[in-house]
């Protein structure tokens, strides 16, 4: 029954909103062309895995709004054939689903095949099993690698054609990827990497898909492959198309960077997007592609090493998919204004001038009448230009868009959209100890172990990917207690060191420091002495060159008794991979009644514990999510569906926590009683500590000044409004204007701050500065109170005259949705 819900659901939303029908797509020196017209295209990445089924709709539907004409999307083989030819398409796999929705909203695609993906997805979505092929060399001209490469390539293929999802089918797909910045990696192959790229580049083509196949980062992608750029200045870095016939694409376009255990977060401003962005355009670009527009959750064991749980959260959409703004609103003007220039910008035709030392513009048509021009300040400071019998004064770093060559419809430095804060408020306590109950791993002995050695074995090999933890255990005879010195040579993420089932310390490397020593004090007894390891990996690697080559675990083994060093990398081992919760799946509902749990005390005295605990989902629709501030490092699972991995307690430099929340999507939960289990790898943690909390955006701000260009959407529809005054009406939407808009389902309850004049400070601290309309707040209020959107002309006519000319106006708004 909910699979046929599930479908007459998208069947309607199909009718609803209008499957898109590609047509025939090629390319040109100037863009891709679809259905015999020249496009240009705003892509964003949103991975179907990273997300669920549940919140695609929602998801797209934003992108959409947001301007995005594409979504892009990684194939992920490793959670498609988890095992060699075993099949897995349920779920968050449902690609096909997942492009379904995508076509019900009228959008294309442009699917990255890969299968070699990076992504920061464990092994760069490569399924572990390939790592034990014999002969196997990843990523060059290795027969055994290519047998499964093709192999799986074809499968995917003749899965879209199957669905007649490609746009030679009428279905969305116009673009498809084959490898993944391959350049970055080429050098190491020397000519047989340089064989391989000319054999995808043929396996590409004789899948035959009828649509265009893109590398990136491969400035000698042969014909007919388009070579494309990915980072964050493609708009001054990119060489351009290798061909005269081959369009310039930007695949990848970081809204932000991916963050690992351990680091800040690096933002990146939308102004800087905007800049680069239209610089693309202005020189010649027509697809640009957001990596990530979505970024998502890395859940359960996907993320690859020390990235954190939260994927690009900077992104336009966040985390939880909530808008970023004012990310998402200054892109979506940027997004407008270019296609206000679109038949200029695909004419044909460009000029190049300069009109200053640090100024150029760009000009696109055939005549005064299709003319088009964008208009570059790379100085500093503001800048006053001529072009085309008219003064312009330019923004510092900024590019302004004239779709006419006279008016200017946006800057990418003068930001209309609005700035919002996120909240996370708790919705649930779980701070009584009767809540929780707790179960403590056991320390495997030597005899236990399943897997027996003379030498330390090597981590993922040994572990298959299976689990993040692996025991290594060996046992000696020691003839007098004796306070000793335990020492660990270790290549990977964690160490934890067990003596004789006394936990005795942990160290733990960085995602830039992977190699590192434990030196622990240990005291050992007069008879037979048993040393656990227990070696953990945070997610496995995803990139470089000879990726089956990679190693982790514990290299070498000695421990000085105070008279002499013995050695123990070359003895009899015992290994165990896994936990006991682990294998048992003490998360489940089946899994927890296999263990002896017992009620939760404040004792600490143990690491390698698990808690439970049940709650109530949180009412209303607001995303939902963990705060584990409380805690140190593991994993989280809610109803037996992991969220990832957490390490609170690895600070970065500032002395905070990389993340403290986790995502529990509401597919996931039950309307009440889920089941929470938390396996804790460290000891001094505090379970009460932890809270079922709600994000949402609670207060909206914009500032904008006189010198702003209206908003590009108002600006477009001013010729459809009729009044009384038409000509004041005109006046009024040719105005800069503060737009507030507060999410679903809530409205304006309170203006917090509202200042006509000259505001002192930004939205987030804010003053009255010495230039203030005393209408400003009563203004405001009449214009925004009690509605779930609003907007305020920054014009002297609004807050009935001007109290201080000759002074540049800017009106600031601070207001709070409820």
């Amino acid at each position: 029954m909910a699979s046929f819900t599930s479908s007459l659901a998208l069947f309607i939303l199909v009718a609803i909103v209008g499957a898109v029908d590609a047509g025939n797509v090629t390319y040109d020196g100037r863009s891709l062309i679809i259905d015999g017209q020249h496009k240009i295209l705003f892509s964003g990445s949103i991975h179907y895995p990273r997300s669920t089924p549940q919140m695609w709709p929602h998801l797209i539907g934003k992108a959409k709004s947001g301007g995005i004409d594409v979504i892009d999307t990684y194939v992920f083989w490793n959670i498609h054939e988890p095992q060699q030819g075993k099949f897995d398409f349920s779920g968050r796999r449902d690609i096909v689903r997942f492009i379904r929705v995508i076509q019900a909203h009228g959008l294309y695609v442009c699917l990255r095949i890969g299968p070699f993906i990076q992504g920061e997805w464990s092994y760069g979505g490569l399924p572990f099993w390939l790592h034990n092929v014999p002969g196997i060399v990843f990523r060059t001209d290795n027969e055994p690698f290519k047998y499964h490469m093709k192999r799986f390539a074809q499968m995917i293929v003749k899965l879209m054609k199957s669905e007649n999802l490609y746009a030679s089918q009428g279905g969305p797909i116009i673009l498809s990827q084959i490898e993944n910045e391959y350049g970055m990696v080429a050098r190491a192959f020397k000519q047989e990497g340089k064989s391989y790229v000319k054999w995808a580049a043929k396996l590409a083509v004789e899948l035959e898909t009828g649509v265009p196949w893109v590398m990136c980062k491969q400035d000698d992608a042969p014909d007919p492959l388009i070579n494309a750029c990915n980072g964050r200045q493609c708009g001054e870095t990119f060489k351009g198309p290798n061909s005269p016939n081959k369009p310039a694409i930007w695949t990848e376009n970081w809204t932000s960077f991916y963050q690992t255990f351990g680091e800040e977060p690096l933002k990146r401003s939308a102004e800087d997007i905007a800049f680069q962005v239209a610089l693309f355009i202005a020189r010649n670009g027509s697809f640009v592609n957001y990596y990530m527009y979505h970024g998502g959750t890395n859940f359960g064991r996907n993320a690859s090493q020390f990235v954190i749980t939260s994927y690009y959260d900077q992104a336009p959409l966040d985390e939880y998919g909530l808008l970023r703004q004012p990310k998402w609103g200054h892109l979506k003007e940027l997004h407008a204004a270019v296609k206000l220039c679109e038949k200029p910008l695909l004419s044909g035709l460009r000029t190049t001038t300069s009109l200053g030392k640090l100024q150029t513009a760009f000009v696109f048509g055939k005549t005064a009448d299709l003319c088009a021009a964008f208009l570059m300040n790379q100085d500093n400071f503001h800048s006053t230009v001529h072009f085309l019998n008219s003064s312009y004064i330019l923004s510092p770093n900024s590019i302004s868009v004239l779709p006419d060559c006279k008016n200017v419809d946006f800057n990418t430095a003068k930001v209309n959209a609005q700035y919002t804060t996120r909240t996370r408020e708790p919705r649930q306590k779980l701070s009584s100890p009767h809540m929780w109950e707790e179960y403590t791993e056991t320390i495997p002995s030597f005899s236990e172990t399943t897997i027996r050695s003379e030498y330390l074995l090597e981590h993922m090999n040994t572990t298959q990917d299976t689990s993040d933890y692996l025991w290594q255990i060996f046992r000696f005879q020691q003839p007098e207690r004796a306070e000793s010195i335990l020492k660990v040579n270790h290549i990977g993420h964690v160490l934890h060191a067990f003596a004789n089932g006394r936990f005795i310390g942990s160290v733990h490397g960085a995602f830039k420091a992977q190699r590192f020593l434990l030196e622990k004090n240990v005291s050992l007894i007069n008879g037979t002495n048993s040393i656990a390891l227990l070696s953990v990996m945070v997610g496995l690697p995803n990139s470089g060159a000879h990726l089956e080559r990679r190693v982790g675990g514990s290299r070498s083994v000695t421990i000085w008794n105070g008279k002499q060093s013995l050695y123990f990398h070359k003895y009899a081992w015992g290994f165990q991979v896994g936990l006991h919760g682990e294998n048992v799946h003490v998360y489940t509902d089946q899994g927890e009644a296999t263990v002896q749990w017992k009620q939760y005390t404040d004792s600490k005295s143990q690491p390698l514990t698990w808690y439970k605990a049940s709650f109530d989902t949180p009412k209303g629709n607001d995303p939902v999510a963990l705060n584990l501030g409380s805690m140190g490092k593991g994993e989280a699972w809610v109803n037996g569906q992991s969220i990832g991995r957490y390490w609170v307690s690895f600070h970065t430099t500032k002395g905070s926590p990389s993340q403290i929340w986790y995502h529990v999507p509401r597919s996931f939960l039950n309307p009440n009683s889920n089941l929470l289990v938390i396996l804790e790898e460290e000891k001094e943690v505090n379970p009460l500590g932890i809270t079922i909390d709600t994000v949402s955006v609670t207060e909206v701000c914009g500032h904008v000044s006189s010198s702003h260009p209206p908003p590009v959407v108002s600006s477009r529809r001013r010729s459809h409004n009729q009044t009384e005054h038409p000509h004041l009406k005109y006046l009024y939407d040719r105005r800069p204007k503060v737009q507030l808009q507060c999410p679903y389902g809530k409205k304006i309850s309170k203006v917090l701050f509202a200042s006509f004049g000259s505001p002192n400070g930004n939205c987030w601290r804010h003053s009255i500065g010495s230039c203030h309309s005393p209408n400003s707040l009563a203004v405001v209020q009449k214009a925004c109170l009690r509605k779930s959107r609003c907007s305020v002309a920054v014009w002297s006519k609004t807050f009935g005259g001007d109290s201080c000319p000759h002074t540049v106006k800017s009106l600031l708004v601070h207001a709070q949705c409820s």
